[in-house]
């Protein structure tokens, strides 16, 4: 019967008049897909990484040569009697380079870049894992909010029935005006609060429509999941565990490690700058002139020549650029590795926080529970004992607050339990409970 009745409250409260049971329920897996689709700050992540694998492809092309050609045509005026006042010559060259040897410069610099693009593509999955944190904050909140306005809606339906009960006991004689107004004014109070809880969930209910990028003109409802004792009080695996596993499997922790691989690699090109080198050219070209006696193709036979060569080049002196460039180099590997640690630390001291409050959100919610019961009953009795004049409305509206706290005291740690046994799943790339 409980179970009933709680079902129709939450229905009661999910489709009110205005909302037509047919439209659409969000259940926190909806929330999840349709963010990770339409985020706009993962679509701007992901054209990042296409751009960065542009630039690996034009790293590999270094590795070839290159082929250029050329055309010039050239008017010139020579002021002389003796020969024409005005010439015209032309120039027509193909020519290609090859480095053959730079101290493996640009084979580190492509596996930088394959390095970084696998750092872009972790960039997205920690776009992605910071988008799950917020949804299921954001989520657990709006739940949150959905049954602290119930929890209000019940106040004061009890509060209105106390209100016309006294009302009753007023006009008969007894109860005093004093105690009457006391229970009208608490009434008005418990109305205020709804207003309050109702103000609240709306605010939630905001953070998740910007979460999920909706257009202001949408309404969202969420599929209320059905939660359990189990849910609440899933056991924990070891808090060690946990971080080793996060270890393992965030991407933060991978794209740090990489950028230490990538430092290193930028370290073996600064010191190939102190390498010479070898680059092999070619070749072939022609040309023409007006005012001579022979015909244009035959100038351009006559003129064709053909060129193959080598080229070391050997730093000697470059006023210490190679040098600082090694220094720096070091100096960003040293900081990588800082960034590492300091990686590890931030994510133990997250991993360590929310097993913190799943741990105490469980024991809250064991203690919050046994409390209301026991509170549940002394005011139940205490309700009896107000209407048959044994207890004053102090008593029976300060047994009313206690009952009310615990109500919401149950409600935080439920979903505050909830909220970080999920997180704690993100953190080990575990699956969203699927009843939600």
């Amino acid at each position: 019967m409980k179970r009933n009745l709680s079902l129709l409250l939450t229905l009661f409260i999910l489709f009110p008049a205005g909302i037509s049971a047919q439209e659409k329920a969000w259940t926190l897996h909806d929330c999840l897909d349709y963010a990770l689709e339409h985020n706009i700050q993962l679509k701007k992540s992901r054209i990042s990484l296409q751009a960065g694998e542009e630039d690996t492809q034009q790293a590999k092309a270094q590795l070839f040569p290159s082929l250029s050609a050329s055309v010039a045509q050239n008017i010139s005026h020579i002021p002389s009697a003796n020969a024409f006042g005005q010439g015209y010559t032309g120039n027509y060259n193909l020519s290609a380079n090859w480095t053959l040897f730079d101290g493996s410069r640009r084979s580190n610099a492509i596996r930088q870049q394959e390095l970084q693009d696998r750092i872009n593509l972790l960039g997205v999955e920690q776009n992605e894992r910071e988008i799950q944190i917020s949804l299921v904050q954001t989520y657990m909140q709006v739940l949150y909010a959905y049954e602290a306005v119930r929890i209000n809606e019940n106040t004061v339906e009890v509060s209105k029935a106390q209100r016309d009960r006294a009302e009753e006991l007023l006009k008969a004689g007894s109860i005093s005006r004093v105690s009457f107004a006391q229970l009208e004014s608490q009434y008005s109070t418990d109305k205020y609060q709804l207003v309050v809880a109702g103000k609240n969930l709306d605010n939630y209910k905001l953070q998740l429509k910007q979460l999920l990028e909706l257009d202001i003109t949408e309404d969202i409802t969420l599929a209320f999941p059905e939660l359990s004792d189990d849910d609440v009080l899933a056991p924990l695996r070891p808090k060690e565990v946990i971080y080793a596993t996060a270890l393992s499997v965030m991407p933060e922790v991978k794209s740090n490690e990489l950028s230490i691989d990538m430092a290193e690699l930028e370290t073996k090109k600064a010191v190939a700058g102190y390498l010479p080198t070898l680059s092999m050219n070619a070749g072939i070209g022609t040309g023409s002139s007006s005012g001579m006696e022979t015909s244009f193709g035959d100038q351009l036979l006559n003129r064709f020549n053909e060129s193959v060569g080598l080229t070391l080049s050997i730093p000697i002196l470059n006023n210490r650029t190679n040098k600082t460039a090694v220094n720096k180099a070091r100096f960003s590997l040293a900081n990588s590795r800082l960034e590492l640690a300091s990686a590890h630390k931030a994510l133990l001291r997250s991993v360590e926080g929310v097993y913190l409050d799943a741990s105490s959100a469980q024991n809250q919610y064991i203690a919050s529970s046994e409390r209301l019961k026991y509170i549940t009953e002394s005011y139940r009795l205490t309700e009896e004992q107000f209407f048959l004049g044994m207890k004053n409305t102090l008593e029976l509206l300060t047994e009313k607050n206690n009952m009310l706290n615990a109500q919401q005291e149950e409600l935080q740690s439920k979903y505050m339990a909830i909220m970080s046994i999920q997180l704690l799943n993100i953190y080990q790339q575990k699956p969203v409970n699927p009843n939600y």
